[in-house]
């Protein structure tokens, strides 16, 4: 015969019974009289790097009987990578931004961000005012510095002196032996970070920084990766000196990211070069995401108090990151050349930000020089693109038009494919188009290309004949689709939108004969760039909805050649 169970083990067993099936410690809480009541569930998401440390100290507090305001917490701390929680952001305030793709439907947002960098903040504050988040505050710190195989730092002046950016990127480019890499900067907070110093580096180069900055580019892309930790796995892997000339040379990676890859005790360590500017670091802000109710807000601000603590700086020590004032905890150990206390952002988590249009410019030219086209440009040559611009010296809408185009030719490497028409009404054979360049490899038609768009002027009193246009253009590039590249329509237009005396094409009718086209086993981008304050930005809204693309806006013609490089970036990546 079983025993009697007593009253007070049956209140034990219930209790226990309880924290079981509510798989929480709320029930126990309750039931044995500590202070809160109620419960509220904190999602919080982290990037791989950092997100056992945090669920590790998320629970703790949890156990300890973590509460805000009476309410007691639970916390569900979930992996995020950065970027596809950022595109996840930007598609739900309408938004994209420049080189990130879209967003996945299993992406969930949570009610507390950390990214491994502010910048991602930034970016999304600036393309969507509603995106207002909270706190912001970083959790911890690692510097962005330049890895470099110890044997190659020390030819170099390592560890008595940091070379400079500068003086590395001139290595680079003139052939000395210098291989460098970048982790897709597009998709890497570090490589993003290690771009725009880059960026900077490219511009001490006076007259020739356009120049310097495409062919610095197109020596990183040649190194290129995904993630950083394939990147790592191009290091030298042995110290003969064919490994050591055939691996990578230099990179920008997150401190912890060397401080992990040494503590493997590889063959060839990596040296953790310093630079003078400092790249932005990796800081790890704390946000409390838009929306979010207060209840959930006091328990963030809670959790929040809990990662400022010691065995929170502790756990980071142990990882290779440093606490957010920039200083290590127990465990941490500076690498050689490395300072005691690095730079950290200020209390907001915002110092040193730079302005968001350097990053999306950055990021365009990246994207015009790395991913590999074919393209048809169409230049609008009707009367009004002869109206002076007052910011560009009096120079006309098609001499800026032209000159954004030359310069963008410039970034375009020898493996794109470009051609050119020109648009306006009757330019001959009842059409509103002419070709002045056929479609065809920037390797063998560039000068000729170049020659062309020199020699467009526009028509007196032409009027704009452009959904006629469109709609041969999108076809012509379609008939000659090409896989592994991104095929696309480029309209440089002044024009409210279609103006054609002789009637053509509607807008509904061009409607109906894009979608009658389309086909998404051979995907064509239509990129409209408007030059003034009198383009019809609605309808050509809804050409590239139902194309695929974007419209982009220089209410100053003057500033076609940003757009033009935005406009670019706009193109996915594959198809």
């Amino acid at each position: 015969m079983r025993e009697r169970i007593p009253a007070a083990g049956a209140i034990a067993a219930a209790v226990a019974l309880i924290v079981v099936v509510g798989g929480s410690y709320f029930g126990y809480r309750e039931l044995s009289g500590d202070k809160c009541s109620g419960q509220v569930k904190l999602a919080v998401a982290a990037p791989p790097e950092i997100v056992d440390e945090v669920r590790g100290a998320a629970d703790a507090w949890v156990a300890d009987g973590a509460s805000a305001n009476g309410v007691c917490v639970g916390v569900d701390v979930a992996e995020a990578n950065p970027v596809d929680l950022a595109a996840a952001l930007a598609a739900k305030h309408g938004v994209a931004l420049t080189g990130v793709g879209g967003a996945s439907g299993s992406t969930t947002i949570p009610d507390v961000w950390i990214a491994d960098s502010s910048l991602w903040l930034h970016r999304l504050r600036a393309a969507a005012p509603g995106f207002t988040p909270t706190d912001g505050r970083s959790i911890a710190l690692s510097p962005v510095v330049l890895a470099m195989p110890e044997p190659i730092a020390k030819s170099v002046g390592w560890p008595d002196k940091n070379p400079t950016l500068p003086a590395l990127l001139q290595q680079i480019l003139t052939g000395s032996g210098l291989r460098a890499g970048i982790a897709e900067p597009t998709r890497d907070a570090a490589g993003m970070a290690g771009l725009l110093s880059l960026a900077a580096a490219a511009g001490q180069a006076g007259g020739n920084a356009q120049q310097t900055q495409t062919a610095a580019l197109r020596a990183l892309a040649s190194g290129r990766s995904a993630v950083r930790d394939d990147l790592t796995a191009k290091f030298p892997q042995a110290t003969d000196q064919a490994s050591l000339t055939s691996g990578l040379s230099v990179a920008a990676l997150s401190e912890e990211d060397i401080i992990r890859y040494n503590a493997k005790k590889p063959p060839v360590p990596l040296a953790a070069i310093y630079l003078d500017p400092a790249p932005l670091p990796l800081d790890y802000p704390y946000a409390v995401m838009p929306g979010t109710d207060p209840d959930k807000t006091a328990a963030a601000d809670s959790l929040h108090k809990a990662l400022d603590a010691a065995g929170f700086r502790d756990r980071l020590g142990a990882l290779g990151l440093r606490g957010p004032d920039g200083s290590g905890g127990a465990g941490f150990s500076v690498p050689s050349g490395g300072p005691a206390k690095a730079g950290a952002p200020d209390a907001a988590g915002k110092g040193g930000a730079p302005d968001t249009t350097a990053v999306d410019r950055a990021l365009s030219s990246w994207t015009t020089v790395t991913a590999p086209a074919r393209m048809l440009a169409v230049f609008d040559i009707s009367g009004t693109m002869r109206g002076p611009v007052p910011s560009a010296g009096g120079a006309s809408r098609m001499d800026v038009t032209k000159e954004a185009a030359r310069r963008g030719l410039g970034l375009f490497g020898d493996d794109w494919a470009v051609g050119a028409w020109v648009f306006s009404t009757n330019l001959g054979g009842g059409k509103d188009w002419r070709e002045i360049a056929p479609i065809g490899p920037l390797a063998s038609t560039r000068a000729q290309l170049l020659e062309a768009i020199g020699k467009i002027q526009p028509k007196e009193n032409g009027d704009t004949g452009l959904y006629d246009t469109l709609a041969a253009a999108y076809e012509t590039v379609q008939d000659g689709w090409q896989a592994g590249r991104v095929n696309s329509v480029l309209i440089l237009t002044d024009g409210i939108g279609n103006d054609d005396p002789e009637g053509g094409l509607s807008l509904p009718a061009l409607l109906n004969r894009l979608e009658e086209l389309k086909d998404p086993k051979r995907p064509i981008q239509v990129i409209i760039l408007g030059l003034g304050d009198k383009v019809n930005r609605g309808a050509l809204d809804q050409i590239t909805r139902t194309t695929g693309g974007g419209v982009l806006i220089a209410a100053d013609p003057a500033q076609i050649g940003e757009a033009f490089l935005k406009g670019i970036s706009l193109r996915p990546t594959g198809g």
